[in-house]
């Protein structure tokens, strides 16, 4: 798709001289390039070939520019539009537009207390097993913003991935473990006991405070090995794919700006966001 197709393909929602100015062109010249294109007349072929370019650019503008082709095939197919995901990505290539690729995520470093107790490994790296609230997995993960360090800790349902709950602070503390829970089982009506809760050995998850979290809720606590990103992978998995598609590519003056941009991504995740692991539905929808 060429700059003056980008243009066409946006003029009805944005004004022709500030996307030619974006796109360094200038607008007679998009003009007249517009007055030739109505004088040719396209075949069947190119007019199905200009509808799906118009198509896969809002799909991707409306995933904030994170879909790759997998997730704009499903979401075409959703709209009955019949195309192979190779179709795809060749022309999102020659449009120059491409999709977020979590990276792999790499071994993080949790602060252990050697005087505290944990609990068994209840899950043994099966973390899907087949039902809802079998078992959530939850960790904590490092952000900042103008304002100072943050703190970001979710529980997450390792069957249908949606983020239950979560919490944000500007400190590691237990009650910052404590609030997410409370908000994933305020989520589920309260109807969690059995639920398995698997966390690394971090001081938070191991703390008296939160094993009697986990006691008044029934909730079994399960815990994976030091170190061993794979031992919680559900939520190493959670942090890539936030960090990538969204925290990274803002910048975030205050607390509450950064509270507001993860609550409307979260909220995206849960219920728009195609999962491949979920034959690409949402959460939600799963």
């Amino acid at each position: 798709m060429s700059r003056f197709e980008l243009i066409a393909a946006e003029c009805a929602h944005h004004d022709v001289s500030k996307l030619a100015e974006l796109l360094g062109v200038s607008r007679s010249g998009y003009y007249a390039w517009a007055a030739r294109q109505r004088r040719v007349e396209l075949s069947p072929r190119q007019q199905w070939r200009r509808d799906l370019e118009v198509k896969i650019l809002a799909h991707w503008q409306a995933s904030g520019r994170t879909y790759g082709s997998p997730r704009i095939t499903a979401d075409l197919h959703a709209e009955g539009v019949g195309v192979s995901e190779n179709t795809v990505a060749k022309i999102m290539a020659e449009m120059g537009i491409e999709g977020i690729s979590p990276r792999t995520f790499k071994v993080k470093t949790t602060q252990v207390d050697p005087t505290a107790s944990f609990p068994p490994d209840r899950v043994g790296r099966a973390f899907d097993q087949g039902r809802l609230d079998a078992v959530w997995t939850s960790d904590i993960t490092y952000l900042t913003c103008g304002e100072g360090d943050a703190y970001l800790c979710a529980i997450r349902d390792e069957h249908s991935r949606r983020v239950l709950g979560w919490s944000l602070a500007d400190h590691m503390r237990t009650e910052l473990v404590e609030a997410a829970v409370d908000a994933a089982v305020f989520t589920r009506a309260g109807h969690v006991a059995g639920t398995v809760m698997h966390s690394d050995r971090g001081s938070q998850f191991t703390s008296y405070d939160m094993a009697q979290a986990c006691t008044r809720h029934g909730l079994l606590r399960s815990m994976g090995a030091t170190g061993i990103c794979w031992d919680n992978a559900g939520s190493e998995s959670l942090w890539s794919t936030v960090k990538h598609e969204y925290y990274k590519r803002h910048a975030f003056t205050t607390y509450a700006n950064l509270t507001a941009g993860l609550d409307n991504y979260i909220r995206f995740y849960n219920h728009e966001r195609r999962h491949s692991s979920l034959g690409m539905i949402s959460p939600i929808d799963f």
